[in-house]
């Protein structure tokens, strides 16, 4: 799959009707979440069947995991990107490196990665998007995508203020961690591309 102009992700993909709800929503890329202690956890041959037809990229998450493990995960669970929080990914993987804005952005620790995902200090929890923008300023050559905390009521303003190239959110869209609520996802995804067809004119 080429890559599109802008990534719409939504992450913590647990059932097979939440991918296809995305999916059919316009969502570019599903996230499956690989940590075990997630409630949002998925084994990858489970994974390889969610996404499985699905014309978009699928993202693994991986949290401080040795590039040989992150390897066989991306072989068995068929996807696209590794997204790592920590450690190093695998040799010519397509790789997004993470990182939490809670801790100082060190640029040195995001070279040789596609995109830089910048996150908020927890799971569902959102930034001051400026810092977003001056952080991707220092990582020349990375895309940025920018997480934590949104849903359609504020992933419109986020993207007019950080202007990254993609966006990503998984526990605002649900109804319990793991089901997506599919009303949110339509609407999380509509209002994203709307606001980067904006910040593109």
């Amino acid at each position: 799959m080429t890559a599109p102009e802008f990534v719409v992700k939504v992450c913590g993909i647990t059932r097979r009707e939440d991918a296809v709800a995305a999916v059919d929503a316009g969502a570019t890329a599903l996230g499956f979440i690989f940590f075990p202690k997630s409630p949002r956890f998925v084994a990858p041959e489970a994974a390889a069947k969610l996404g499985e037809g699905l014309p978009v990229w699928k993202v693994g998450i991986f949290v401080n995991e040795p590039p040989a493990t992150i390897a066989a995960v991306m072989s068995a669970a068929l996807l696209d990107v590794a997204q790592i929080y920590g450690g190093e990914a695998p040799p010519h993987a397509r790789v997004w490196k993470a990182f939490r804005m809670s801790d100082a952005f060190d640029p040195a620790m995001a070279t040789d990665c596609e995109a830089v995902l910048l996150d908020g200090a927890a799971n569902g929890i959102s930034f001051d998007w400026t810092m977003a923008r001056d952080a991707a300023k220092k990582v020349p050559g990375a895309k940025m995508i920018l997480a934590g905390g949104l849903d359609a009521s504020n992933v419109g303003e986020a993207i007019r203020v950080a202007r990254p190239w993609g966006v990503d959110a998984s526990s605002r869209l649900e109804i319990s961690p793991g089901v997506k609520d599919h009303a949110k996802v339509r609407s999380f995804v509509q209002v994203a591309l709307d606001a980067a067809k904006e910040i593109r004119q």
